[in-house]
Parts: structure tokens; sequence; C-alpha cells
């Protein structure tokens, strides 16, 4: 213990004497600075060293200003060393500069891309051009590590190599060993009692793995994905009445190789309640029946937190229709827990009315406000609206041009009655340059290419080109649309084409059908989900005679020539508001589209409508219909022109058939499509068996029904083709693709049969 002592005291003695004698040698008697100079420097600009100074040349200086400015000149982080030297009246600033980043690298990274590490490590700071130092590579390193931690890989190891090079720059390596993928091994839920643990585990996107684990990657553990599954747990219980259901815990252990993890997730069930009723108090502007008809609580039903929210959300949101930006809606409950009953009362407080003073955007680096503002429905002074603000947000999101876009209410200090909203948006890239080939059953090799920008310079205007091959359909076009041709939102389409197709058949002929031709087109929106199309175009179709060819389209070709050009007037309406364009699982689309050659050689009408419905039967289960019906007609006395035909049979219409081959047919066999169509498709959707939730990959089993007609052959139920069969579609990582395996079941003598079929693009 003495020895001890001693040593501290002695190594007490030796500090004291070390900071006296620093004092002493830097202690000098206050005099007025003359001149101040600064040596060191190599990329650091001499301002900012002066700019960070307490005093400039005409003060006076003392110790305690010279303690003050060296800490200045540490905390800009761009020096390692900083020194004060007198000489005279003349201050001389000293300092050694900390080495720049030049590059930053990895090696063995499989799992990330190197540009995502880059701008993980730029939001901590570290990037090219930045100074650097060992802490800030240490916290760059478990960066690193947690990012491969949240994707389940706990073993990997990051090593950073520190290479110095001219111009006092370092390059920065980090080599990566991933290791293998840490996977759960066991998931367990505790205190369950009114659901079995494989019904509450199957809630869940995480899981122990399956034969398709290394596509949804759903074995692999996030701390992210099992606080989402945990709300979706706490959510399917408040759902069913149980109030004061919680999660006590949750245990996450990972084994010593750090391959395997187990979760365990103990909760309290609590009681099932009932709710007896629902009441209002408070301020409720005197329209309590108003309010009254969005309860959207059920008195005799089991308590459902999601009616409760949707009750207090829309109060508050019927609230900001009339100004009240503020108001204040709590739902309290009142728990009968002898007979396991709950009693609501609703208690409104509108707070004071506002309006809004102004709109500010951010975020938006390329696009120019003027496209932001103009698909707003709420405007600067006036009063403010809830229906209008989440309209106005809607419309931004539905340009496409954003990532993420988010409205705040923002207070006015000193005015309690205005507020400014805050528009953030999050900008995507909107241009695409696509070289691609695709593979079909019908169309067997296409070729494609096309270059588009959906926001062109920033404008909001579309622009495009694109070419496509196959082996039925060729074409190149151009488009242009101003969704803003007009003040009031009246979109301009201008197109141009070629196109060079042929029906489908097997007989390998080389005739085609050839159709060149400019167009415009305005859309007139009539509501806020509803737009109307028209206008007109200039066609001219040529008929090329080939080998194979149909003995209709020589007769047309002989009665009205090899050639006919017409001017077709065009009108359309279409409405939609599914929850995706892409897998969607509620909503209705509709779509209308006529078509009239008013003059030319070819004169005729043709119309078309497209129905479709998407009803979630659970969570897992999707019900959908598709139905389209196709006319046309030949107009003042000719026939119904035969390149303008429908074409029915195969993926998009009704499978199992091949691609175009129902409906009437040539002399020569070969079918030549119809002036009239029916199509009537049924699916039922699930996600892939061992896909978890993951949406990207889903089953369907279907029934299909439809058939082309002749102009002047009737429209009869007997004479629809049906087919029944399963399939799959996948968001693939070059587009969507569908499988269908169809078994025909209704079926005529002559029909060309083709069970097995696959396309990417087709979107029914």
């Amino acid at each position: 213990m003495k020895k001890h002592f001693k040593r501290f005291r002695a190594r007490t003695v030796s500090a004291v004497c070390v900071l006296a004698f620093a004092a002493n040698s830097w202690a000098v008697d206050p005099f007025t600075v003359r001149d101040i100079r600064v040596e060191g420097l190599q990329r650091v600009e001499p301002g900012t060293v002066f700019g960070s100074l307490p005093f400039r040349v005409g003060d006076q200086y003392n110790d305690d200003k010279g303690s003050a400015a060296i800490r200045a000149l540490f905390a800009l982080g761009l020096f390692k060393d900083v020194r004060l030297e007198v000489q005279g009246d003349v201050l001389i600033v000293v300092v050694e500069e900390r080495p720049t980043v030049a590059d930053v690298d990895f090696v063995g990274t499989k799992e990330f891309d190197k540009d995502t590490l880059k701008k993980a490590l730029r939001e901590i700071g570290l990037t090219e051009g930045r100074p650097y130092d060992q802490a800030l590579a240490d916290r760059a390193e478990q960066e690193l590590k947690r990012q491969y931690i949240n994707r389940s890989l706990y073993g990997a190891e990051v090593v950073t190599t520190v290479t110095p090079i001219e111009r006092n720059r370092v390059n920065l390596t980090f080599s990566v060993n991933e290791g293998e993928p840490t996977r759960i091994k066991e998931m367990h839920i505790i205190g369950n009692r009114s659901f079995n643990e494989k019904q509450l585990l199957g809630l869940m996107d995480l899981d122990t793995g399956g034969w398709l684990s290394w596509y949804t990657k759903s074995d692999r553990y996030s701390r992210a994905k099992l606080n989402a599954d945990l709300e979706a747990l706490r959510s399917y219980y408040l759902q069913r009445g149980f109030l004061e259901f919680r999660i006590d815990s949750t245990q996450v252990a990972i084994s010593p190789n750090k391959q395997d993890i187990s979760v365990t997730i103990n909760i309290s069930e609590g009681e099932r309640y009932v709710v007896s009723g629902v009441k209002l108090e408070g301020d409720y502007l005197g329209k309590e029946e108003e309010f009254k008809s969005l309860v959207a609580i059920r008195p005799g039903e089991p308590y459902n937190a999601d009616q409760v929210t949707a009750t207090t959300k829309g109060f508050t949101d019927y609230f900001g229709n009339f100004g009240y930006a503020f108001a204040q809606v709590e739902a309290r409950p009142e728990i009968d827990r002898t007979n396991n009953r709950v009693f609501f009362t609703l208690v409104a407080e509108p707070s004071r009315r506002a309006y809004v003073r102004r709109i500010n955007i951010a975020g938006n680096n390329r696009t120019r406000d003027e496209v932001i503002r103009r698909e707003f429905r709420q405007f600067e002074s006036s009063w403010y609206d809830a229906d209008k603000i989440k309209l106005s947000r809607d419309r931004v999101d539905r340009l496409g041009f954003f990532k993420d876009v988010n409205i705040e209410t923002g207070d006015v200090p000193g005015a309690p009655d205005q507020v400014d909203l805050n528009v953030t948006v999050t900008e995507r890239p909107t241009g695409s340059l696509q070289l691609g080939a695709g593979f079909s059953s019908a169309e067997k090799l296409a070729l494609s290419f096309s270059i588009r920008q959906e926001n062109a310079f920033g404008t909001g205007n579309y622009l495009s080109a694109e070419v496509n091959t196959s082996k039925f359909n060729r074409t190149f076009a151009l488009t242009s649309v101003d969704p803003y041709f007009t003040a009031n939102g009246v979109s301009r389409t201008l197109d141009a084409y070629y196109r060079t197709s042929r029906p489908y058949d097997e007989q390998g002929g080389n005739y085609q059908l050839v159709t060149a031709g400019v167009g415009m087109r305005f859309g007139v929106p009539f509501s806020e989900v509803d737009t109307v199309f028209f206008g007109g175009s200039f066609e001219r179709t040529e008929i090329r005679p080939g080998t194979s060819i149909p003995a209709a389209y020589l007769d047309y070709a002989d009665r009205f020539g090899t050639i006919s050009r017409t001017i077709p007037l065009t009108v359309g309406w279409s409405r939609d508001d599914r929850d995706s364009a892409l897998t969607p699982s509620r909503g209705r689309f509709q779509r209308f589209s006529g078509e009239w050659g008013v003059t030319g050689d070819a004169r005729y009408l043709r119309a078309n409508y497209q129905g479709q419905l998407f009803m979630p039967l659970s969570r897992l289960y999707t019900l959908a219909f598709n139905g389209e019906i196709g006319w046309g007609t030949g107009l003042a006395g000719r026939p119904y022109p035969v390149f303008k035909n429908f074409y029915s049979g195969g993926l998009g219409s009704v499978r199992g058939y091949q691609q175009g081959t129902l409906g009437p047919k040539d002399v020569t066999g070969a079918s030549i499509g119809g002036a009239r169509k029916v199509t009537l498709n049924a699916e039922v959707i699930t996600p892939f068996p061992g896909a978890g939730n993951d949406r990207s990959l889903r089953l369907f089993g279907f029934v299909d029904m439809g058939n082309v007609f002749a102009e002047n052959q009737p429209v009869r139920a007997s004479d629809l083709r049906a087919s029944a069969g399963i399939g799959l579609s996948w968001l693939s990582p070059i587009g969507p693709l569908r499988i269908a395996i169809a078994e025909p079941f209704r079926t005529q003598p002559g029909d060309r049969i083709q069970r097995f079929q696959f396309q990417i693009g087709t979107s029914f």
C-alpha cells in the first residue's frame, strides 16, 4: 500500500512540475497585436483561421484570448496540432493540418453495392475531401458492422487500411469478411391463450425459413422487421377485443458461433372486451349529427383499435375541413372489468380556426416548385382544409417523381390563427435508358430499346422514344406529354409511330400490316379521379401481301386498295383507385376508349371498355375480376376494316388457347380476329407457399371465358371458350412475369390449345 502511495505522489509531483513549466513558458505580457501570420496551411483557406480567432490586428492580446483561440481552431476539426508564437508584437499561428481523405474503397463486399456503403459513411461524416482522424475511422467500422447486422450478418469483420499519399492525403480501404448470414432457428410466443402459436407466427414476416428462404430472406433476423412483426401481432389482438393486450418482452439470443438466433416473445393477452356504448362530449360546432355519422366504433361488437383510430382521425379531419387545424379528439375508455365491457366517450376540443399563411417546399433539387404547387388544392391565404391537404399530398405523390412526400403543419410565431405547410419531397431518378430482350411463348424473341424522361428538365413533362421488335409486332414510337398544357390542368399528348404487325398464326407467312401515324390528344380532368381524353390522328395503313396471307386481307385490298388513309378521332375515360398498379389487393380500375374513322379510305367506329375489381378476402387472399368488351362496325356502307380487328386467346385474355387464335378463321385456316370481343377473368391470388408475406411472388388460380366475333355474327354465351388453371406472377428484376398452366374445358373443333404459357409484362 505504501509503495502505491509513493508512486502516485511522485507521478503527481512530476505532472504538476510539467504544467507549471508549461504555464511559465506560455505566459506572456499583454500587448497590442500589430500583425497576425499563419504558417503550415496547405488546403485550408487563411480566412478560415482568421475567422476563428477571437482577436484582430489592433486588439489587445493576453493569455486567456490565446487559450480561446487554440480551442476555437481545434474545434474546427481541421488541425492535428495548433500553437501560438509571439515575436515582438507579431502573433504567429502555427498549424498542422489533418490529412484529407482522397478515396474510400471496399474489398470483399457482396451483400451491398459500394454506393450504398459510401452513402452510409457519408452520413457519419466520412467521405472524400473530408479531414481524416482515427476516431472517424473507428466510427466508420462500427457503422459498416451495423449495416451488416441489419442484414443478419453478425459475423462480419471489418479491417481498415490507411494508405498515406502525396499532399497530406490518405486512401481508406475497408476490407470486409462478410461471413455467413445468421439465421433464425427458433421462434416462440409465450403467454398466448386465445390463439395458437402457429397462427400468430403466421402473421409475421420473420420465420424459421423454408424452401424459398433464399429468395425471401425471411429467416434473416432484423430488429426493424421484428418491430414491424410485433406491431402486426399487437394490431391482431387489438382488432379482436383484447383492449389490455401487451407485449411484455422479447428475447433475442444468438449462438456462440453467430450462426443461429432464437426469438422469444412474451405476451399478456388480457381479457376480451365488448363495446357497450359511445357518446360525444365537448364542442362539435353544432354538427353533432355529422360527427356521429363518422363514428366507426360499433356497440355490441368486440373492441377494435382500428375502429377507434379511424373514428378519432375522421373527427380531426372533419374539424380540419372547417379550418380547425389544431383540433384535439380523445377517446376515453371506461372499462368494466367485471362484465368485460368498455364504454367510450369521445371528447373534442376544436381549439382555434386557422388559415394557411405559406406553403414551403423543400427537397426538390431538380423539380421546379411550379410542378408541385400546381398539384395543390389547398391554397395560401385560405382556410386550412384537411381534405384538400390530403388530396394535394396524394396528387404530388401520384406524379411519380418522388420517393417520399410529407406535409407537416407548422405554427407561425405571433400568429395563433395561422399555420405554414412544410412540404418535403425526396426526389427519385425519373429518366431511364433501357436495352433488353424478352422471350414469350407467343412472340418468341423480342428486342427492345427505350429512352424516356418522366420529368424532363424538371418541368413535369414526359418524353419518350421506344423501339420494340418481336415475331409479330415491331414498333417505333415517339411520345411527348405536357400534363399542364393549360393552367387548368388540361394535358396534351403528341404521338408519332410506325408499327409493323401481323396476326398470330403458325403458317410462317411474311405478309405484314404497316401502320404509320401522328396524333394529338388532350386530357381534361372532370374531377379529382376522372379524366376524359379526346384527340385525333392521321394514319396510313398498308397491307403488304406475302406468303400465307389470309383471303380476307386480299379481298379487302382488292376492294379498297392495299393502302388506307384515315383520320380517326378518339375519346376516352379512365378511373383508377387501386392500392397498387403492380400488386393490387383492393380497388377498381376502369378504362373506356372510342375511335371514329371520320374520313378517309377507312370509315368505322371502334370502342373498348375494361373494368377490374380487386377484393381482399383476408390478409393473404385476394379475389380479382376482369372484364373487357370490344365493339366495332363499318360506316358509310363499308365493312369494318380487317386491320382494326380485335384478337383473343392466350395470356391477357383466355389462357390455354394459342395467342390470338380464337374467333373467326379465314378459308386458309388463319385466325383473322373479329369486330366484337368479350373477355371475362376471375382470379384468386395468394402469396407463393414458402414466400411468407412477400407480395412480389404470388400464386393464383383462375377461370377465363371469352371469344371474338365477326361484325355480322351474333354474340352468344354458348360460343364463349373457357379454361381454368393455376399460375405464378413474379415482379422480376426484368419486369412483371406471369406463367400460366391452363386446361380448356369449353372447346370446339379447330381450337388451338396451348396449356403452358408465359410472358413478361402481361397486366392480367
